[in-house]
């Protein structure tokens, strides 16, 4: 028996955010019915697994069907149409009911009806400056500005429901959480480019077998730690430069394996950068 044991979610999303949101929730003992159109859900096979295992998927034909006898006994109802659709599709739902719409610029303002993605989002968000022209490998704004940010709110709301009886109406906006996750930036960097390689001491750098390894020893001890293990005393001081060619030479002439040996449960903050399948092995 998990925590949501005996909550009812109803979920009108497709694509990633909002199946990932529901997986979240029914990781948690909630029951989940997921609706989608009669043409599915045209997210990627192995991805739409991975999200919707478990839960129960009935088809809804919204111009010819009425709505889900399901939404009678919703608890939670989430919905990623464009602002102002799920209003208008006259969707019933219980007035305790939790309604979480997940949108990506939020329900109101000039790009409230934009289409978009997660990179659009980043993008509007500033979250992309310091690295573009590179692309994120993971979406944040659709996991965690959208999706993740969904199940705070949704299980906020209901505890509020418990204590009060009331329901909820939510709107998730992908951008504005997107760059909630980096405001903080806005008060000043101590070093420029500090999280995106632009010191020495958290940076990535290449082995001698083309892998790579993770560097962030940010505190002076780490650092310390890591120059003693390298031979390189001298580098202490520098932790802080933008770059130490000396030091990403160094890294070259080793495998990945090699600096595990040697760097890893050592104080030191390095780690590699490994494969999703490898990542998988070691977290097991």
């Amino acid at each position: 028996m998990g925590a949501l044991a005996g909550v009812t979610v109803v979920d009108f999303t497709r694509q990633l955010p909002g199946p990932y949101a529901s997986r979240e929730l029914l990781r948690r003992g909630a029951r989940v019915i997921k609706v989608e159109p009669p043409d599915g859900d045209p997210m990627p096979p192995g991805w739409y697994r991975a999200l919707n295992e478990g839960k129960e998927v009935l088809a809804w034909d919204a111009r010819t069907e009425p709505p889900p006898a399901a939404l009678a006994d919703a608890d939670v109802v989430i919905e990623g149409f464009r602002p102002g659709v799920f209003d208008r599709l006259a969707v019933a739902v219980p007035d305790d009911a939790i309604v979480c719409s997940i949108t990506g610029y939020g329900d109101t303002g000039s790009r409230a009806q934009d289409a978009g993605h997660d990179l659009n989002y980043l993008g509007y968000a500033g979250v992309l400056h310091d690295t573009a022209p590179a692309v994120p490998p993971v979406q944040v704004a659709d996991l965690a500005a959208g999706a993740q940010a969904a199940v705070i709110e949704i299980l906020a709301a209901l505890l509020e429901r418990a204590r009060s009886g009331r329901g909820a109406r939510i709107v998730v906006s992908m951008t504005r959480n997107a760059h909630g996750l980096a405001a903080h930036r806005l008060t000043g960097e101590p070093v420029p480019r500090l999280l995106t390689g632009g010191v020495a001491c958290y940076r990535i750098y290449e082995t001698a077998d083309g892998r790579h390894l993770t560097v962030a020893a940010l505190e002076p001890k780490f650092w310390r730690n890591l120059c003693g293990l390298l031979g390189r005393d001298d580098l202490v001081d520098r932790a802080f430069e933008p770059a130490l060619p000396e030091l990403a030479a160094l890294f070259r002439t080793r495998t990945l394996a090699e600096w595990r040996t040697l760097l890893e449960g050592k104080d030191t903050c390095v780690g590699p950068v490994l494969t999703l399948a490898e990542a998988a092995a070691e977290l097991a």
